[in-house]
C-alpha cells in the first residue's frame, strides 16, 4: 500500500477541521468544561472545608429525656443538618424533595424504648418520612440514628430517671410476673445491678460520667493509593471519563462526515481513483485518532495545570490514551460502515455511546449496578479505558497495570476496523 495517497487524505481531513477556529475551542473546552464541574462535585471537601450535610427533620411528639438526648446526639453529628418543624412542614419539605428524610418520634417512644431494652416487651416504632428519590441518604441516616438511639436509651436506663423508675417497678411485679424461677432471679440480679449502679452515680454526682452503651470501637483509615498524600482525585476520574466520552462522540462526527461524503457523490468520484477501500479507510482513521488523540491530551494536560491531576507512568499514560483514540476513531468507522443516513446514524450512535459511556463508570459508580450489570460491563471497552487512565493518573499504579486494558481496547478496534472494511459502501443503496 502507498502512504503517498493515505498522507494526503489525512492532510485534507486535519485542514478542514482545523480551519474552523471556532469549531475547535469548542472540542476542546466542552470536555474540558465538564469534567471540571464533575471533578468538582466528585472530589469531597478541601482540606478546612465544611463537608456537605444530609438536612433530616425531627418531629418529637414525645418529649422524653430519650427523645431530647437522641435530638441532642443528632444535632452534633457532623454527617446531618438537623431541623425541628412540625409534622406537617416536615412531610411537605420531604415531598418536596427539600429534605431527604424526616423522623417522627411518636408519643411514649422513651418509656417503650427503655422498657424494650431491659425486657422483652413490644419495641416502639420510628417513623421515618423519606424520598424515595434518595435512597443513599437515607440509608445512611438509618444507620447513624440507630447508633444514637442506643446510645441514648442505654444511658438513660443505665443512669436516668428513667431507669431507676423502671428497676424499682419491675423487682415489685418481679414475683407476681410468672415468669420461671430461673429466668426470674437472673432478671432480679441484673435491676439489682442496674439500681446499685444508680446508686453509684447518685453517690458520686453529677459530673461523674454517666454510663451507657457506646460504639465499641474505632476506625483508623489507610487510603491503599499510589500518593497517601492526595489518596483519590476526583477531577482525575473525571476527566478519564469525559474524555472517553467525547473522544467517542468525536468518532460519531467521524462516522457522519464519511456519510455525508458518500451522500454528495465524493467517494463515487474517488473510486475512480486508484484508491482502495482499505486505503480511504486508513486514512479516515488515522485523521481521526489524531483529532481524538488531541482533545484527550489537551484535556489532561488542562487538568494537570490547573488541578493538579498526577500522573504516574507516562509511557502507560500515552498507552491507554492512544489505544483509547485508535477505539474510538475505528468505532466511527464502523458507524459510517453500517450506518445509511448522517441523521438516523448520529441519533442511535449518541444513544450507544452514552448507554456504554455508563455502563463504564465515568458517570456514576459501578457498585450502584445490579450483579449482572457489573458483570455485563466487562465487555464494554469504556470500562477498561477509563480503568486504564485511572490507574496511570490517581491510582499511581505502574505501566504494566495497562498491559490487560490496552489489549482489550485494541483488541475491540481491530474488531471495529475489520467490520467496518467487511461493509464498506462505495454508494448508498
Amino acid at each position: 500500500m502507498r502512504m503517498g495517497p493515505v498522507a494526503a487524505l489525512v492532510r485534507k481531513d486535519l485542514q478542514i477541521f482545523f480551519g474552523d477556529v471556532r469549531a475547535v475551542l469548542l472540542t476542546l473546552a466542552v470536555p474540558i468544561a465538564i469534567a471540571s464541574f464533575f471533578g468538582y462535585v466528585f472530589s469531597g471537601p478541601r482540606a478546612g472545608a465544611e463537608p456537605g450535610r444530609i438536612r433530616v427533620a425531627v418531629v418529637d411528639r414525645d418529649g422524653s429525656t430519650i427523645s431530647k438526648a437522641l435530638i441532642d446526639r443528632m444535632a452534633s453529628d457532623r454527617a446531618l443538618d438537623v431541623t425541628r418543624p412540625a409534622l406537617e412542614a416536615a412531610r411537605a419539605d420531604v415531598r418536596a424533595g427539600r429534605l431527604a428524610l424526616g423522623v417522627v418520634i411518636p408519643p411514649g417512644f422513651g418509656a417503650a424504648a427503655g422498657a424494650a431494652f431491659l425486657a422483652q416487651t413490644a419495641r416502639p416504632q420510628l417513623e421515618l418520612l423519606i424520598d424515595p428519590s434518595k435512597p443513599a441518604e437515607v440509608s445512611m441516616v438509618r444507620g447513624i440514628l440507630t447508633g444514637h438511639v442506643m446510645e441514648a436509651v442505654s444511658q438513660e436506663m443505665f443512669a436516668g430517671a428513667q431507669g431507676r423508675q423502671f428497676a424499682d417497678d419491675s423487682l415489685r411485679a418481679l414475683d407476681s410476673s410468672g415468669m420461671p424461677a430461673e429466668q426470674r432471679e437472673l432478671l432480679r440480679r441484673l435491676l439489682e445491678s442496674a439500681q446499685g449502679l444508680n446508686r453509684a452515680q447518685d453517690a458520686a454526682g453529677a459530673a461523674a460520667p454517666r454510663p451507657g452503651l457506646s460504639m465499641p470501637f474505632a476506625v483508623r483509615e489507610e487510603a491503599a493509593a499510589g500518593d497517601t498524600r492526595r489518596p483519590y482525585d476526583g477531577y482525575g476520574h473525571a476527566f478519564a471519563g469525559m474524555s472517553v466520552q467525547f473522544a467517542l462522540f468525536a468518532a460519531i462526527e467521524l462516522a457522519v462526515g464519511i456519510l455525508l461524503e458518500r451522500q454528495r457523490g465524493l467517494w463515487k468520484r474517488l473510486r475512480s481513483a486508484p484508491l482502495s477501500r482499505t486505503t480511504l479507510l486508513l486514512a479516515k482513521a488515522i485523521s481521526g485518532t489524531i483529532l481524538t488523540l488531541m482533545t484527550l491530551l489537551a484535556s489532561f494536560l488542562f487538568a494537570r495545570i490547573v488541578f493538579g491531576v498526577p500522573i504516574a507512568s507516562l509511557p502507560g499514560f500515552f498507552a491507554v490514551a492512544i489505544a483509547s483514540a485508535i477505539m474510538a476513531s475505528t468505532f466511527g468507522l464502523l458507524l459510517a460502515a453500517i450506518g445509511r443516513t448522517p441523521e438516523a446514524t448520529r441519533r442511535v450512535a449518541i444513544f450507544v455511546v452514552l448507554v456504554s459511556v455508563m455502563l463504564g463508570g465515568a458517570w456514576v459508580p459501578s457498585f450502584l449496578f445490579p450483579a449482572w450489570l457489573q458483570t455485563v460491563t466487562q465487555a464494554v471497552p469504556v470500562r477498561w479505558a477509563v480503568d486504564g487512565l485511572d490507574a496511570m493518573t490517581w491510582r499511581g499504579l505502574g505501566p504494566s497495570e495497562v498491559v490487560v486494558p490496552v489489549t482489550l481496547i485494541l483488541g475491540f478496534a481491530t474488531a471495529c476496523a475489520a467490520a467496518a472494511v467487511w461493509r464498506f459502501r462505495w454508494e448508498e443503496n
